[in-house]
């Protein structure tokens, strides 16, 4: 049975707790505090609280910037299917933060948050096709993503799109 304070069990709540502190919805602003429920939630595998706990790493809020942490947990999150730690991991592997850079990696991990129809990693992954980055370059294939991107309103692919 979980205790009245939230510490056990409810990783979502535990989630949503942390995302409360996180933008001071409700709560003063408290990355600290963030970080220590995302954490609750992310020990319990909890997928969206693996990834926000990724993002406190990667900016260093709440916690000390650690991108070979943040890797860790984008991962972990990643491996359950969430789109947008999939295209923060593919990010992270191309540009060489919390690893080595490796733009194989990174296509894998765009392709997978592309494939859910992730704005970001779509456009992330258009970049990849523009600039032959683990792929042979191919300007179609990377007009393709741009747009797919674009037509969520992805300000980014929008721009890209422009001067293609």
């Amino acid at each position: 049975m979980p205790c009245s304070n939230g510490t056990k069990g409810y990783a979502s709540a535990q989630s949503n707790l942390g995302l409360m502190h996180q933008n001071g919805q409700g709560v003063p602003q408290d990355y600290a505090e963030a970080a220590k429920w995302f954490r609750l939630a992310a020990d319990q595998s909890n997928a969206l609280g693996q990834y926000r706990l990724g993002q406190m790493y990667q900016n260093g809020h709440g916690v000390p910037l650690d991108y070979a942490e943040a890797l860790k947990w984008y991962r972990l999150a990643a491996d359950q299917g969430n789109a947008t730690a999939q295209g923060n991991l593919g990010w992270m592997y191309a540009n060489g933060y919390g690893a080595p850079r490796d733009y194989g990696e990174a296509l894998k991990w765009f392709r997978l948050g592309a494939d859910q129809g992730n704005a970001r990693a779509q456009s992330n992954l258009g970049v990849m096709y523009e600039n032959g980055h683990g792929v042979p370059r191919d300007y179609a294939e990377a007009l393709k993503w741009f747009r797919l991107a674009a037509d969520q309103g992805y300000a980014p692919a929008q721009s890209n799109l422009r001067v293609m």
